[in-house]
């Protein structure tokens, strides 16, 4: 028998998930074992990002049968860090954890997050201390993405530290206040502070499937990252722009006196190298105001970060009272 839906819940997990059905026997036995195991009642919050398989129908049946479970399927593939934020929405949790469901992030170092917690800490990230599977180029680039976005962002955002963490209620209700439409989650929480700590762990390979975060979608990743935390491109284009008047500064004097010497000597070689580099330095400049003010055009249309499709496994949402006469003249 289906344990009863809780009045409270203490412990929330959300986990996104885009076309995983491989892997969701092993991923609801292991979760049904770390929420048997909690010292509080909790709820596991699947948050189908547009899955194309037959995924779904397990976890909706699963949200259906089992009052622990929730399932939310959203209209389309938003994005790993808005299914991140759709699932925070909606947890109810006086601690929230957010793993994805690989199982790269084992639900067993949630009790181990949760000691963390109850010491105080209301953000406790999970590091990884290994990472089996990662080819050395994705390891090698991870290196060279935390170091440099370390170098140049405006906070302090760990290494080696992806999206699985515990957050508290405290901390989840000032993150859902935060609206930016190109959201970098870590980087979101590193920026609000509050008292946060780490909890090693080794990264195991994928227990099934394919990883769902190809190169492409982690250079994006990475481009958000750093162009909503740090200002430093900006200050790139100043300081190469001024290098290069600079350098044309000074052709041009040397070109004046070279003219005044008599000492011309046609030819049209250096002249295209020159403005070729000027206007590849200018598309360059050109391109990182643009990624700015591309962001600045996104958030001023004020769209919601999602759209939700299909609920199942929640309360009934209370009946909302017809609007009065005076509020729908208003309107």
């Amino acid at each position: 028998m289906a344990p009863r839906r809780p009045d409270s819940v203490t412990y929330s997990i959300v986990v996104p998930v885009f076309n995983e059905e491989a892997v969701l026997p092993i991923l609801l036995k292991r979760l049904d074992a770390l929420m048997d195991g909690l010292d509080g009642p909790a709820e596991t919050i699947f948050v189908d990002d547009g899955s194309t398989d037959c995924g779904s129908i397990v976890l909706r049946a699963r949200a259906n049968d089992d009052p622990r479970y929730r399932y939310i399927k959203l209209t389309r593939n938003f994005g790993h860090q808005i299914a991140i934020t759709a699932g925070m929405d909606v947890a109810s949790g006086q601690a929230v954890v957010v793993m994805d469901a690989d199982l790269q992030d084992p639900p067993e170092v949630v009790q181990d997050m949760i000691a963390r917690w109850k010491e105080g800490y209301e953000v406790v990230y999970a590091r990884r201390a290994s990472r089996e599977g990662d080819s050395a180029f994705k390891r090698w680039t991870a290196a060279v993405f935390y170091k440099l976005l370390g170098r140049l962002s405006s906070v302090d955002i760990p290494h080696d530290v992806g999206d699985f963490r515990l957050v508290d209620r405290r901390v989840v209700d000032v993150f859902r206040s935060m609206p930016e439409q190109d959201r970098f989650v870590r980087g979101m929480f590193a920026w609000l502070g509050f008292r946060q700590t780490a909890v090693d762990f080794h990264r195991p390979e994928r227990a099934a499937g394919v990883t769902k975060y190809p190169l492409w979608k982690m250079l994006r990743l990475a481009v958000n990252g750093l162009i909503g935390f740090s200002d430093a491109p900006l200050k790139m284009a100043i300081w190469l722009g001024l290098a290069v008047s600079t350098l044309a500064l000074l052709f041009g004097l040397y070109a004046i006196e070279r003219y005044l010497t008599n000492d011309v000597v046609t030819g049209w070689t250096s002249t295209v190298v020159i403005v070729s580099f000027l206007c590849g330095i200018n598309l360059l400049m050109t391109g990182v105001m643009g990624l700015y003010i591309g962001r600045i055009y996104a958030e001023v249309k004020r769209r919601p970060l999602y759209v939700v499709e299909q609920r199942a496994g929640f309360a009934p949402a209370p009946a909302k009272a017809a609007p009065s006469a005076a509020t729908h003249l208003a309107s």
